[in-house]
């Protein structure tokens, strides 16, 4: 069976494709013939040794825990009518996604609507239930002002739409023109590259000087920082990532002093609560038209390594995915 590998932590180069034997079913488990494999950043981080959160995985290890394909076989105690099915999920161990096939928990399988692709499926399983995790916690009202930071990557670009859906007035920010002309298709009213010194005075400037009431912070160091600098008094800073190595330390007193509520990262933890329900949400939202992920860019297996290393140059779009088989849809 065909996967991409890590035997030592370092650069995109340390990906190699290799065999292995199949995987088997265990109790309560299936075996996926996997279609689509997507990348997250923390992904590519895991890889050079470095975690902003997860357990670095045991050397060697094949990445991936996000996986869209057909149910191949069923272990003992699984119903035989996951065979066939098409399915989202998470592997087992959250690992072993850049393979052929993969082996998930039968209580992790999530069906995807007839009306979905594999590759749409693959792109919400975790940034759509994020997305819709930050702004329910958000309570974003119409007529809000929010900035959202990393517009233009999948769990950006998803937020913008959100946010949009909402009724409020969305400020991207994103790195390059290319970036700034997806996040203006998505429906924000300004974009601003936040990687020109004085980006913020342009989001200050749009408010009158007020600021904005909600930021969606997924950069974290002191982009973030900088960004908490345009939270209007009594405005909300979600932080949610930390893109740029480290997650945003905000200062209690100053948040109280400015009056804004901050909403720390620790509030991941508190979203796999209910995790299922919203990739359902993301899903059925997405099959109505009312949600669509942003798919940057898609690779083949084989070549995990341009992936990842299109990913740390910053110069993709959206959602990043490998293409492992051909399945219907």
């Amino acid at each position: 069976m065909r996967v991409v590998r890590v035997s030592e932590f370092g650069g995109p180069e340390v990906l190699v494709p290799a065999q292995v034997p199949e995987p088997v079913a265990g109790p309560g488990q299936v075996v996926i013939d996997v279609a689509v494999a997507a990348i997250d950043f923390v992904q590519t981080q895991l890889r050079r040794g470095f975690t902003p959160g997860p357990p670095l995985p045991e050397l060697p290890y094949v990445p991936g825990a996000t996986v869209a394909g057909t149910v191949r076989s069923v272990g003992p105690d699984v119903e035989q009518s996951w065979v066939g099915r098409r399915v989202v999920t998470h592997t087992a161990d959250g690992l072993g996604g850049n393979a052929e096939r993969a082996v998930a928990e039968e209580s992790a399988l999530i069906p995807v609507p007839d009306q979905l692709g594999l590759q749409v499926a693959a792109a919400l399983q975790d940034d759509g239930a994020t997305a819709l995790g930050l702004a329910d916690r958000a309570a974003i009202k119409p007529g809000e002002r929010a900035l959202v930071e990393a517009a233009g990557g999948g769990l950006g670009s998803l937020l913008v739409q959100l946010a949009r859906a909402a009724g409020a007035h969305v400020i991207g920010a994103a790195r390059g023109e290319r970036k700034a002309e997806l996040v203006r298709s998505l429906g924000a009213e300004l974009v601003v590259d936040y990687s020109v010194p004085g980006w913020t005075d342009q989001v200050l400037a749009a408010t009158g000087g007020r600021g904005v009431d909600l930021v969606f912070d997924g950069v974290g160091g002191a982009l973030g920082e900088e960004a908490f600098e345009t939270a209007a008094r009594g405005g909300r800073f979600s932080i949610h990532g930390a893109a740029s190595g480290s997650a945003s330390q905000i200062d209690a007193a100053r948040a109280q002093q400015r009056g804004v509520e901050v909403i720390g990262v620790d509030q991941l933890f508190a979203l796999q609560s209910g995790w299922r329900e919203r990739v359902e949400r993301a899903l059925a939202l997405a099959a109505r038209g009312e949600l669509v992920p942003t798919i940057g860019q898609t690779f083949p297996l084989e070549r995990a390594a341009d992936a990842h290393a299109a990913m740390e140059t910053r110069s993709v779009t959206g959602k990043t995915l490998l293409t492992v088989q051909s399945q219907r849809r």
